[in-house]
């Protein structure tokens, strides 16, 4: 019984880091997905181009998992940070391959070898992205007064100013760009709802389950955007 439950728990916190891991991965590629120079890149790539970007990139993101990471628990051991290593560039090739999906910038009948540049040159940032996973919105914007231990501003017109500003700061990345008119002209309505559902999805994921910026103490606010349906579920798994 206590296996079960121990190997249960491993799970659990396997998928909370993973769900970290893609969290910061999104923060950090989503800009670039909409980039078509970043595209064009990928469609011309060689093998050989490809190979020695992931192995780059390798490097990279084995330092940054040295002092960051995107588990709660620091990679003592160098084998441990090349596993999460491996596992960090894994997660954001997968990840960056299904937006590319969702946006019909890969689809069943795209070449192999313009698909493969494709995921590589915008999961590698992605990558970047889910090793600095813990480093990205660490700090708590429920600061504490000294006298009453309160929230210094009402928590609901803290999320919506919150809410205001990284909605700003993601969309002028990327709404001034030629890529929105264009992709939103060929993309089918079906389509654009699954881009809908998955930003909800993700956007959901960062707040409620990625664990950043102090998520504990944020599922004890009384704001009423910090109650979402699922909310009670996520925060037991």
């Amino acid at each position: 019984m206590k296996k079960s439950k121990r190997r249960k728990n491993q799970w659990s916190n396997e998928l909370n880091d993973i769900i970290r891991g893609a969290s910061g991965g999104f923060l950090f590629g989503i800009p670039l997905l909409y980039t078509m120079e970043v595209w064009w890149i990928g469609s011309y790539t060689k093998p050989a181009e490809m190979s020695i970007a992931i192995a780059t990139t390798f490097i990279v993101v084995f330092l940054l998992t040295r002092t960051e990471g995107f588990r709660k628990t620091k990679d003592i051991r160098w084998l441990d940070a090349a596993i999460d290593t491996v596992e960090a560039i894994a997660i954001g090739i997968v990840c960056a391959a299904l937006i590319l999906f969702l946006l019909r910038e890969i689809t069943p009948e795209t070449p192999l070898q313009e698909t493969l540049g494709k995921i590589i040159f915008e999961g590698l940032p992605f990558a970047l992205g889910v090793a600095l996973a813990n480093g990205f919105l660490s700090g708590d914007r429920y600061q504490s007064s000294d006298s009453d231990n309160e929230p210094t501003i009402n928590p609901t017109v803290a999320d919506i100013g919150a809410t205001l500003i990284g909605a700003m700061i993601i969309a002028f990345n990327i709404a001034p760009t030629d890529e929105i008119p264009m992709l939103a002209a060929a993309i089918s309505p079906p389509w654009q709802l699954a881009i809908i559902a998955a930003s909800l999805l993700i956007s959901y994921g960062i707040v409620f389950a990625a664990g950043f910026t102090d998520q504990a103490k944020r599922h004890q606010q009384q704001g009423i955007f910090q109650r979402p349906p699922s909310a009670k579920l996520s925060w037991r798994i």
